[in-house]
């Protein structure tokens, strides 16, 4: 039986009331337990995901110089960052892959929009702009869904997830990790163990299998996520204001084991709108359980984190 629990999202979103909490209730145990499940029924075309994995195939082709052109916006908050410019928060070592970032597109003249950087868009790949911010779209539509099912878990009202994410800096991150290759340090990875900075994190299917996580019992599992499926993981800042009742799980990519061919994957950071202050759920804090840490904006936590794992330096 997998550790990884497998939900129907439509029974959340057009089920009856006793389905809406089961998934509800399922969902929020997922998390408990193991902090991955792994969701269907979610409602994105199909299409576009294999799209946008062509567009990103496209884009990662490119030539260093030309890719070079897109870096360095925001320490890697938007555009490319190139070939192992990124750690995890325990590492020195980079890891193996590059990647490309496409966050929030609020309307011209919107309050928020110094909040965030602008996106950087290849001239080289113009169906990516449209792809990704569809992609997005979709991607925050199933996001909001999902926290509005774990405040039911948690008996909070319904938007208490979800109203973080108005506008929130949600990032589409755009990853290629290259085939291995001579040369290449002998103790790097694909991606080493770490935890995901924000709430939750939405992963359609990548191209090939190596994401594992770190069970409670310390060995790793390996999670893989079907045509159609999406893997659904917990992120610091939700363990953070649910006092660690729902943990962060560690998980990492681990480098080929078979053919050697390059992995393509586009997680979905579903982060809260930069002013956010996270605090503790009051429910989440007893004798058994104290409060564990202060209170901090979800600007200045990400801000943190990215000094952390390289990508921006203090």
């Amino acid at each position: 039986m997998s550790l990884v629990r497998t939900l129907d999202l439509k029974s959340y979103t057009h089920g009856s009331q006793q389905e809406r909490s089961k998934f509800a209730d399922e969902f929020g145990h997922g998390l408990k337990d193991i902090g991955f499940i792994t969701l269907e029924g979610h409602g994105i075309n199909p299409k576009l995901i294999a799209d946008t994995y062509a567009a990103i195939e496209k884009l990662f082709s490119l030539s260093p110089e030309i890719k070079q052109r897109y870096a360095g916006e925001s320490g890697g908050q938007r555009g490319y960052t190139g070939f192992m410019k990124e750690h995890a928060k325990q590492r020195k070592v980079g890891d193996l892959k590059e990647f490309y970032h496409v966050g929030q597109e609020l309307p011209h003249g919107h309050p928020m929009t110094l909040d965030y950087p602008v996106n950087v868009w290849a001239d080289e790949v113009p169906e990516l702009k449209p792809l990704t911010l569809s992609l997005y779209r979709e991607l925050e539509r199933v996001a909001r869904n999902m926290l509005e099912a774990l405040a039911q878990h948690f008996d909070l009202r319904q938007n208490f997830f979800s109203d973080m994410i108005n506008n929130g800096n949600s990032v589409l991150r755009l990853i290629h990790y290259p085939p291995l290759e001579e040369g290449m340090p002998q103790d790097a990875v694909r991606a080493a163990e770490h935890e995901d900075i924000n709430l939750i994190t939405l992963l359609c299917e990548a191209t090939t299998s190596g994401l594992e996580l770190l069970t409670n019992e310390g060995e790793w599992y390996p999670v893989e996520a079907l045509k159609g499926q999406i893997v659904v993981d917990a992120g610091d800042m939700l363990q953070r204001i649910t006092n660690k009742v729902i943990p962060a799980t560690t998980h990492r990519v681990v480098n080929p084991k078979g053919e050697n061919t390059s992995r393509f994957s586009m997680p979905f950071f579903v982060h809260p709108y930069s002013g956010y202050l996270l605090e503790t759920i009051p429910s989440t804090i007893t004798p058994d359980n104290p409060e564990r840490w202060p209170a901090i904006t979800a600007g200045d936590f990400l801000y943190e984190r990215l000094v952390e794992i390289g990508l921006i330096k203090k």
